[in-house]
């Protein structure tokens, strides 16, 4: 769906987009999801989401591992920073979806063009191999995913993975089906993709979560006055779900917004922040930024709308580094 006469309170916008899964009905009640071209009307099936596993969404943070899982260590115990220093910053692939099948009535995501090349120019600054793919099938994204994670990553810093898409409650949107979002980072835990055991894994998400709409709340202000071998002492384990990063443009169950002209506020904010404070700040702090960014300059302005018009938007961050991130271009 698609908002004219928009206005930014930062740099005055053209128009603004949902990027949610599922077409207005005036009422923000979720859309129906299902397997398309699998699930009709009339089957008893019960619907179905593509993911790692149809059953707990929650499987990816309680899996259960061996114990006898080694990796190459590529920082010392007690560093406070991750280890930036390889001979190669990283891959970066980019998940980039403007078009949807039809079946899935899904609108075209116009702006996602200039957070593509946004992304792609500011990523490459920070010394990242940056692969952009433009409105893969789900089994396509599947497919590049898993041959990410068998990749020999032993010469590269980190890993960071962007999507660009619609989305709702624990799903995104491929071409032609619905998936749970753990399929992205499900196969590089460090007892799955060793090589990048012990480095960061990057994950941004310009997607919808739901179909809540955030009014915001007022501040003012008040007068002052007013009340490797385990026998190794220098070797060390870590959680197999240790040094993620995975960004979502907006917390579980709201909108999140993207003005067609110039891209999604959630994209804007973090390349801006990236190519400001990179050589400065570590990522989480800048993450913090760009948050503040997205929270307090953008507001919704579709005055034709009035249910849609001044709406605001948070990112919601979840974390499991145990180290700073420093990407300080080599």
């Amino acid at each position: 769906m698609e908002f004219e006469e928009s206005t930014n309170i930062k740099d005055g916008m053209t128009a603004l987009e949902l990027d949610a899964g599922g077409q207005d009905n005036g009422n923000n009640s979720p859309p129906q999801l299902f397997l398309h071209n699998e699930v009709s009307e009339s089957s008893n099936t019960k619907p179905m989401l593509l993911g790692f596993d149809s059953g707990d969404t929650n499987k990816f943070w309680s899996g259960i591992s061996g114990s006898s899982n080694k990796a190459v260590m590529p920082v010392s115990r007690d560093s406070e920073i991750y280890n930036m220093g390889h001979f190669h910053r990283g891959k970066a692939v980019i998940f980039n979806h403007e078009n949807f099948h039809p079946s899935l009535d899904l609108g075209k995501r116009h702006g996602t063009e200039r957070d593509k090349i946004n992304l792609k120019d500011t990523l490459t600054q920070l010394g990242f191999e940056v692969t952009v793919f433009d409105d893969l099938t789900f089994q396509d994204v599947r497919t590049e995913v898993e041959k990410l994670a068998r990749d020999d990553h032993k010469d590269r810093d980190c890993l960071l993975m962007c999507v660009l898409s619609h989305g709702d409650t624990q799903l995104m949107y491929a071409k032609d089906y619905s998936y749970k979002p753990d399929v992205l980072w499900y196969s590089f835990t460090a007892d799955k993709c060793p090589s990048l055991a012990g480095k960061p894994k990057i994950f941004f998400i310009q997607a919808c979560q739901g179909s809540q709409l955030d009014d915001g709340t007022k501040l003012v202000r008040v007068s002052l006055n007013r009340t490797e071998v385990d026998s190794n002492p220098q070797s060390y384990k870590i959680p197999n779900h240790a040094d993620f990063l995975i960004a979502f443009s907006t917390v579980p169950g709201f909108y999140s917004w993207r003005n067609t002209t110039n891209g999604s506020w959630f994209i804007q904010a973090i390349c801006s922040v990236l190519k400001k404070y990179a050589s400065k700040k570590d990522l989480l702090s800048m993450m913090t930024i760009a948050a503040r960014e997205v929270a307090l300059s953008f507001e919704s302005n579709t005055p034709s709308t009035p249910h849609m018009n001044q709406k605001k938007q948070i990112p919601f961050i979840t974390s499991t580094l145990i180290r700073e991130i420093y990407l300080v271009p080599k």
